[in-house]
């Protein structure tokens, strides 16, 4: 029986690494006083990298029927780029440059932990979630730990802790053992079959739209809660309580997902987003609403993304789960976090976050009705395989 240990302590490092990045890389860049327009261009790169380098590497992994070389020698490569960022010069152009190569193999190895970490516990449902929730345990204590550390360093270190943690990852790269997935004998679907049925497409039209609200928040939240007043440590603090009560939930999954199926649970994450987005929109800097907007994190991340996975698993054949996982990476933080964050970049300087936030509510209420129709909550199967 292959152990779950090496996938849960890949979640760690590769999230750990996310909650220093996520929360602290868009004021490193306004700290080199970069423009909106161009802050929004260079976070978006780790999600337009998410649109052709997951849909390649799963091919290259189903195809191959391999996955733990292409986990081990895309990490290494990562960790090379950035190594190339933090002697660079931080022109405009260098910094692009580096993090596009950075961001192409970055984003091979998190679709193929996913296709076989739901393959390892495709009999437990729930069990998934407890395996993931090392991931949001990491980027909870990298969110917390690093706004202190950056007051005390200076934003200016950002670059070498960022490559400090991609170094971490790939020393644990080379622990994860090789999930070999079997094709299901009775199924000779093709994946072009699998991607028209209209399930298929509302879920991923569902993951667009959630993603695509999340791009201002990406890209902008840290520098809106840094003009309504707040430090770096606090900062911090706010994108750690989104994950604390992630990790909730996670923890709660087997029994969450014993009471409800996972389209009453895709519909209850976007409804949690209309809220959420609401709230920053109209109350940042508030802290109540703060702390509230940042709490529905458990459900408009932790609910959504377990429900997401678990229909893949439920709609793809065996042989096409590394495709399947990686798709979804496309549909959704691939080109709806693209383009929402883009998105963003243009509006802020007319709108800033009222304007940019209530896109973001209006596109998980158009989410909301998606889900409705295509995944309707008395969907026929209760949550298996996660």
């Amino acid at each position: 029986m292959v152990s779950l240990r090496p996938f849960a302590l890949f979640y760690f490092c590769y999230f750990a690494y996310s909650g220093l990045f996520g929360p602290f890389w868009s004021l490193y860049l306004q700290s080199l006083d970069f423009s909106p327009w161009q802050i929004s261009v260079l976070v978006a790169l780790s999600t337009l990298a998410r649109i052709a380098a997951p849909g390649f590497w799963g091919w290259l992994a189903d195809r191959q029927g391999r996955r733990r070389g292409i986990i081990i020698s895309t990490s290494l490569l990562a960790g090379v780029a950035f190594a190339i960022l933090c002697l660079a010069p931080k022109t405009f152009v260098w910094v692009f440059g580096c993090l596009a190569f950075a961001h192409f193999f970055w984003a091979a190895s998190l679709p193929l932990i996913e296709a076989s970490t739901a393959h390892l516990t495709r009999s437990s449902p729930g069990r998934y979630s407890r395996v993931r929730v090392w991931g949001s345990i990491g980027y909870m204590l990298l969110a917390i730990g690093s706004g202190y550390v950056l007051n005390r360093l200076s934003i200016a270190s950002m670059p070498w802790l960022v490559l400090g943690l991609l170094v971490m990852v790939a020393l644990v790269a080379l622990t994860v053992p090789d999930v070999a997935a079997t094709p299901r004998a009775s199924s000779r679907e093709s994946l072009r079959d699998t991607l028209i049925k209209p399930p298929v497409i509302a879920l991923f039209l569902c993951c667009f739209l959630m993603a695509f609200a999340f791009g201002p928040y990406y890209t902008f939240y840290s520098i809106a809660l840094k003009e309504a007043g707040y430090d770096k440590s606090l900062i911090g603090w706010f994108w750690a309580i989104g994950v604390i009560c992630e990790i909730a939930v996670f923890w709660t999954m087997p029994r969450i997902m014993k009471k409800m199926s996972l389209e009453v649970l895709m519909l209850l994450s976007l409804l949690a987003g209309v809220v959420r987005f609401g709230m920053i929109a109209l109350g940042i800097g508030v802290p109540l609403a703060d702390v509230t907007s940042q709490s529905l994190h458990s459900l408009t991340f932790a609910i959504h993304h377990a429900a997401a996975v678990g229909l893949i698993h439920r709609y793809f054949a065996e042989h096409h789960q590394a495709k399947g996982q990686g798709l979804y990476i496309v549909a959704s933080f691939g080109i709806g976090g693209s383009a929402g964050g883009l998105l963003a970049g243009v509006l802020w300087p007319a709108g800033g976050v009222t304007l940019c936030f209530g896109l973001s509510a209006l596109a998980c209420l158009l989410g909301v009705l998606v889900s409705l129709k295509g995944l309707p909550p008395g969907g026929r199967a209760r949550a298996q395989a996660v």
